[in-house]
C-alpha cells in the first residue's frame, strides 16, 4: 500500500521505506507510517501523510495508455450500484484505473489484459492502490475464456471487441445483473447496443459523457468555452431477471 506525502504546493505517492529525494530535502518513510504522520526532509520541510483516493490514484498510477477518466468510473459505479463481496468480470485492464476504484469498493475483480507488459504494470498499480488481494489481473484474452467464466454481478469492458462478449452476457453474469462497456468511438457502441439487444438483454443505453467547467470572475459565470469536454461513450445493460 501507497501513500500520498502532501503539501501545499506538491504531493508524491511513496510507499513505506522509499526515500523521496527533492529539492525540498531527503526524506526516509518509516516502515510503520500511517495516515496522518507529519514527516520532515532533512532540512525540516514538512509533509502531511494520508491513504490515496481514486483520483489521486489516476494522477500517479503508471500509465500503460489512457486510462478511464474518473467522471465515466463514476458513472459506470453509479448505474452498476455493485457493492462489496460483489464479483466483477472486467476486460482492457490497461493502466488498472477502473479495475482500482472497483477493488478499493470491496468488489472482487477479475480483469484481463492482452499485452503481458501492460498486465504487469496492471498488478504493480493494484498493489500500489492497496487492492492486490480484490483484483486478480489476468494475462490473455477474455474471449478465449468465456466458456470458463460465470455468475459474475457485473461486467465492464474497454476493449475493441467488446460487442463479442456483451453477446454472451447472459452465460458470463448473475439474472438482474449490470454490464458497463466504455468506447471511444460511437460505431462500438453501436455494435454493443445491437449485440445487447440480440442476446435479449434489458435497460439498453447509451450516454455520452461530457463535462464543461464553469469560469467564475468579475464580470460573470459562464461555462468554460475551453474545449467540450468529451471523453466517450458508455453502453449499459442488464441481464433479465428470468
Amino acid at each position: 500500500m501507497s501513500y500520498l506525502l502532501v503539501r501545499e504546493d506538491r504531493e508524491h505517492l511513496l510507499e513505506p521505506g522509499d526515500t523521496l529525494e527533492s529539492d525540498l530535502g531527503i526524506l526516509e518513510v518509516p516502515e510503520d507510517v500511517e495516515p496522518g504522520d507529519t514527516l520532515e526532509t532533512h532540512i525540516g520541510e514538512r509533509f502531511v501523510v494520508r491513504e490515496p483516493r481514486g483520483p489521486d490514484l489516476f494522477d500517479h498510477l503508471e500509465r500503460t495508455g489512457a486510462p478511464m477518466m474518473p467522471r465515466d468510473i463514476g458513472l459506470v459505479l453509479g448505474q452498476l450500484g455493485l457493492a462489496a463481496g460483489d464479483r466483477v468480470l472486467d476486460a482492457g485492464t490497461g493502466t488498472g484505473i477502473l479495475a482500482a476504484y472497483l477493488g478499493r469498493l470491496g468488489v472482487e475483480v477479475t480483469t484481463y489484459e492482452r499485452d503481458a507488459d501492460f498486465a504487469e504494470v496492471a498488478r504493480d498499480n493494484m498493489a500500489t492502490a492497496g487492492v492486490a488481494d480484490r483484483v486478480e489481473v489476468r494475462t490473455g484474452d477474455v474471449t478465449d475464456d468465456l466458456d470458463a467464466l460465470s455468475d459474475f454481478d457485473g461486467l465492464t469492458l474497454d476493449t475493441g471487441d467488446a460487442a463479442t462478449v456483451v453477446s454472451r452476457a447472459p452465460d458470463l453474469l448473475a439474472p438482474g445483473a449490470p454490464l458497463a462497456v466504455y468506447s471511444p468511438f460511437v460505431e462500438s457502441s453501436r455494435d454493443c447496443v445491437e449485440a445487447a439487444r440480440d442476446a435479449g438483454l434489458v435497460d439498453v443505453e447509451t450516454v455520452e459523457t461530457i463535462q464543461r467547467g464553469m469560469d467564475f470572475d468579475e464580470r460573470g459565470s459562464r461555462p468554460s468555452t475551453r474545449g467540450v469536454g468529451h471523453t466517450g461513450y458508455l453502453t449499459f445493460a442488464r441481464t433479465p431477471l428470468l
